[in-house]
């Protein structure tokens, strides 16, 4: 699928399988999903926008890159918070927003109940954070949103992703690059990932 990245690297893979077991207890969950997040921005990062600046070593005066635009990250509450703070380890000077999205279990629309982020978003590089790309309803109002305030140069990152929430994101907004863990098969009939990992929030915070 254009634009999306399906990121195969085998310490991601093998921690995506511990985190696919049922058994898989909230405390490791947590952990396994901070290290798969930090594995997965490397990749998403790859093509931010630099500048060559002058830097003086100990030794002589030389020159060097620096990133062109600062960084937001932008969690999809509540389970994005399970990957946020392994990406602020790695990009600590990254300013943070939030949007806060509930799925209507009957329609499976999201429904916005919070909202915090930065004025001028057209000069950020935005990572939004969605671990469950499932009927990409939450994604797609997410971006809408961060689209309508201005947002230009956005990325998305998933943890597990459904074909029906990719089309949903792509049809919307085709050209904002998508990266994911694992590219599953399709959704039930209640709107969860097969075979996914369940409830990523509920199983995060142990709910």
């Amino acid at each position: 699928m254009k634009n999306v990245t399906v990121i195969t690297h085998p310490l991601i893979q093998h921690s995506l399988t511990r985190l696919r077991d049922r058994r898989t207890r909230p405390q490791e969950f947590r952990r396994l999903l901070g290290e798969i997040a930090a594995l997965m921005v490397y990749e998403a990062t790859r093509s931010f926008a630099v500048k060559k600046v002058p830097v003086q070593t100990p030794l002589m005066r030389t020159h060097g890159a620096q990133l062109e635009r600062p960084v937001l990250l932008v969690p999809v509450l509540r389970a994005g918070l399970g990957m946020l703070e392994a990406i602020l380890q790695l990009v600590p000077h990254a300013q943070v927003g939030f949007i806060g999205l509930k799925r209507e279990e009957a329609t499976l629309r999201a429904r916005f109940y919070h909202q915090s982020l930065p004025k001028n978003l057209g000069r950020f590089e935005i990572i939004l954070i969605d671990p469950m790309l499932a009927t990409g309803g939450s994604s797609v109002a997410a971006l809408d949103l961060l689209v309508e305030q201005g947002a230009k140069n956005i990325r998305l990152v998933n943890l597990v992703a459904a074909p029906e929430g990719i089309r949903a994101v792509q049809k919307k907004h085709p050209r904002v690059p998508l990266f994911t863990a694992a590219l599953d098969r399709q959704l039930n009939s209640q709107g969860f990932i097969l075979p996914g990992l369940g409830d990523a929030g509920d199983r995060l915070f142990g709910i």
